[in-house]
């Protein structure tokens, strides 16, 4: 494959391995316990899981974009969709606005440590009244000498609950709109902080909180590249945080079918195989077509990625594409356990459950139809915050 050479192999070689020891023997646990343990946040920073794409100078590998493809890959192959989840949001959303326009001092205090697993990062922009809409925000910022007072709130921020600190963006101007909006780096035992656990129908091994902030104080230097750019860089990275969902749930998708292949060839109906009933093969063939489509475009659009080439398009389609196409695997494998698959002891339960959220987080399906329009129709052309 043009994509992957010897060196990535070998990496999903041990990181199969890795996962094979670390977490499927402790992913139930992590399921009821609503949280991952600090253990193996610590293990996969020490095997420099969770700095692949950083720079070298805070801990990370500065690896190609081809590594977290396998990286992230794996992850979703564990049928664990909230640890999965969990890890994607630190490396590649939580941390990711330090790594890009952070000063040498955030990075050196905020994403080293959570490069080396010692910290658990979250991303707060989504508001009770303002969910895919970032422009619509409330959450203000009042600069008040050398600081920040910080008031709104936030909900559904995955590792919210126990995050070590919390990238939160909030307004710092009267303006409306997209202008005014400014990022911020905010630690987990701030005063007037406070944090409630939310009970979700799937992602169970995450936490995810609704924040609440009454006059936090923010030292000015946990400002986040520069005041009121907020918005342009959170649209920025969009793009990535849209491949990684693409990539989880694509990954997924191709497992479930794996899974349901696997029964339908132990399982004998009216005197033979599962899988020779001609309508069960067909939607194997038809999903089978669909989901290896759909590896080769993220694998090419990550090949752009890699080039610095504008893919705002290509990612909302990848993220739309992958999350609907999710629902339909999950569903039909689900149906093809029969009784079995409604059953908690079997992974494709909890990967059903785990699939129906890809469609809304990262911005809904809907706002992805309007941004490909937007490409498509209207001519759209984005331009990067860092340009």
């Amino acid at each position: 494959m043009p994509y992957f050479n010897e060196e990535h192999h070998l990496f999903r070689e041990s990181l199969s391995r890795f996962v094979e020891k670390e977490v499927l023997p402790c992913g139930k646990a992590w399921e009821k316990a609503g949280k991952l343990p600090a253990s193996i946040w610590k293990k996969m920073g020490d095997q420099g899981y969770l700095g692949l794409i950083h720079e070298e100078a805070y801990g990370g590998l500065n690896a190609d974009l081809f590594y977290s493809v396998i990286f992230l890959e794996e992850l979703a192959k564990s049928t664990f969709g909230g640890f999965a989840g969990a890890v994607a949001v630190q490396e590649y959303m939580a941390t990711a606005h330090l790594a890009k326009t952070g000063s040498a001092f955030l990075k050196d205090k905020y994403l080293r440590p959570a490069i080396e697993g010692l910290q658990v990062a979250a991303l707060a922009i989504s508001e009770p009244g303002a969910g895919s809409n970032v422009a619509a925000m409330k959450t203000f910022a009042r600069k008040k000498g050398s600081q920040y007072l910080l008031s709104g709130s936030k909900i559904f921020i995955t590792n919210g609950f126990h995050a070590d600190y919390i990238t939160v963006a909030a307004r710092t101007s009267e303006e409306k709109g997209t202008k005014g909006i400014s990022l911020f780096v905010v630690e987990g035992n701030s005063a007037g902080l406070s944090r409630n656990k939310l009970e979700k129908m799937g992602w169970h091994s995450s936490d995810t909180a609704e924040l609440f902030f009454d006059e936090v104080k923010i030292p000015q230097e946990n400002l986040i590249g520069e005041a009121g750019q907020g918005f342009y860089y959170i649209m920025d990275s969009f793009q990535l945080e849209r491949l990684a969902i693409g990539i989880l749930a694509s990954a997924a998708s191709e497992k479930m079918l794996e899974l349901s292949l696997d029964y339908m060839n132990e399982r004998n109906v009216f005197g033979g195989p599962l899988h020779e009933i001609q309508v069960l093969r067909h939607q194997i063939a038809r999903l089978s077509a669909e989901v290896s489509s759909l590896k080769q475009f993220i694998y090419h659009t990550a090949w752009l990625f890699g080039q610095k080439t504008n893919i705002v398009k290509e990612c909302a389609m990848i993220k739309l594409k992958a999350s609907e196409l999710s629902k339909q695997v999950a569903d039909f494998c689900l149906q093809s356990f029969g009784g079995y698959g409604y059953m908690r002891d079997y992974p494709i339960e909890r990967m059903f459950r785990d699939a129906r959220v890809n469609t809304i987080i990262g911005g809904t399906s809907e706002i992805m139809h309007e941004i490909i329009a937007k490409c498509v129709i209207d001519k759209k052309q984005y331009r990067s915050a860092y340009a």
